[in-house]
């Protein structure tokens, strides 16, 4: 789980800087379309790095190799959701988005396996 609060804080601070580069950097490049596809891709990118932070700290509660899943399938979402997204509002490639559905999914599953593997825990 070390690991996991590790790749969570780093995350997390990525997605803190790309927020800011997005309110400062991209603002008067990015089409306001556009700029709302970067903020999603931020906000989704922030919350799971919480995501994944929750999950390590369910796992010294409830030790869980499904947690360990939990967390880094979240971290698998934020590169295919919200990476697809970053790149989207870049390039303006519009089949990137046909991957952003993968990473909803991902995150999806690393919320539920994060549910079961607390719902099964004995404590």
């Amino acid at each position: 789980m070390r690991t996991l609060v590790i790749a969570g804080a780093l995350t997390a601070a990525v997605g803190v800087a790309f927020g800011a580069f997005g309110a400062h950097a991209l603002k008067a490049k990015l089409d306001p379309q556009m700029l709302t596809v970067w903020q999603t891709a931020v906000q989704y990118h922030l919350v799971h790095a919480l995501g994944m932070l929750g999950v390590a700290l369910a796992a010294m509660h409830w030790p869980s190799g499904m947690l360990t899943t939990a967390g880094w399938t979240m971290f698998a979402g934020v590169l295919l959701f919200s990476g697809s997204l970053y790149l989207l509002a870049l390039t303006g490639t519009r089949w990137l988005g046909a991957i952003t559905p993968l990473g909803g999914a991902a995150f999806i599953a690393g919320w539920l396996l994060l549910a079961v593997a607390v719902w099964r825990s004995s404590q």
